[in-house]
Formats: C-alpha cells, structure tokens, sequence
C-alpha cells in the first residue's frame, strides 16, 4: 500500500520530504512548524526568508538541512472558522499543492502531519477525511511520490487515521 500511518515525531522520518505545517511567513512558529524549525537548525529559517512567505493552500519547497529528511514542503492550512470561509477546500488545495511539490522534484517518499488541526482548529475527523482522500485521490493517476506517510502525534491522531483510512478502504 502506498499510504501508511505511524504516531511518531515527523522531525525523524526517514523519508525525502516532510512536510511542514506551517504559517504564512514560513518563519517558524509552534507546534509542527516549531519543531521543524529547531530540528532543521537556523539555516532553515535564512531560506525561508528568501522565499518571502506563502498564501494558504500552496506549498514551497526548501532544504532540510539538519533534518533526516532531505527536502521540507512548507504548505499554509486554513484556520477553522467554523467551516464557512472554504477551509475546507483550502486544506484540500494543501495537500494536493505539496504532493505535487513532492511530485516536480522526484520525490517518492513524503510525510505529512496533521495540517492546521493544532493551533488552527480544524477539527480532526474532517481534517483527516480530507487528507486520506486527497493524497489517495492523487495518487491513483500519479507515480510520485511513491509512499506517503502520515505521523500521528499522539495515539488519538493516530487512531482517527486508522479509522477512516479502513472506512475509506472499505467504500473503494
């Protein structure tokens, strides 16, 4: 199977890419963005000063530096008002920007946390149907990124993943 979940650190994937959930700045900041940033060491942040932000819903591409990763896809996910400002398209648009990041650089592993369900709200159960039935939407008429792991911080996350993974596996 080309999606796998695992709880664990998305800061000690061994796999090309992570990516970042991070803010709009790309400057660093809390949770999953924080962590990258400390994990990947300063030179991280002087590329992302370069890069001069990003909107939601896209994806930039910078080194991983200190990182296992070689590659770190930065994409911006929606701050959940409730769902009636087009979060929920805006989170799509994220994982789609960033696989087809991962895709334009040859890129055939990737792992993604759980985008904008931390300090942004979004609630984990919609955030994590969106996330499964993108990437696997993806990568039924793609050949890259060849696997795709989820990390789960924390045995909830992880358990809401499996979940709907299984649900998704039965309806298909």
């Amino acid at each position: 199977m080309r999606v796998a979940i695992v709880e664990g650190d998305i800061t000690r994937q061994d796999v090309e890419a992570i990516v970042n959930a991070a803010n709009s700045s790309l400057l660093g900041g809390g949770g999953v963005d924080g962590a990258i940033h400390r994990a990947a060491g300063p030179a991280l942040l002087q590329e992302c000063r370069r890069l001069g932000g990003c909107p939601t819903g896209e994806a930039r591409i910078t080194r991983g530096y200190n990182l296992p990763a070689r590659w770190v896809i930065h994409t911006v996910g929606p701050v959940w008002h409730g769902g009636t400002q087009g979060e929920e398209e805006l989170l799509a648009r994220c994982y789609r920007s960033s696989l087809a990041m991962a895709e334009a650089h040859g890129l055939a592993t990737v792992a993604f946390p759980a985008i904008s369900t931390g300090a942004y709200g979004f609630p984990l159960p919609r955030a994590t149907r969106i996330a499964l039935s993108e990437t696997m939407g993806f990568l039924e008429s793609h050949a890259l990124p060849e696997r795709v792991v989820f990390v789960c911080f924390g045995t909830p996350a992880y358990r809401v993943y499996v979940e709907l993974l299984e649900e998704i596996g039965r309806a298909a």
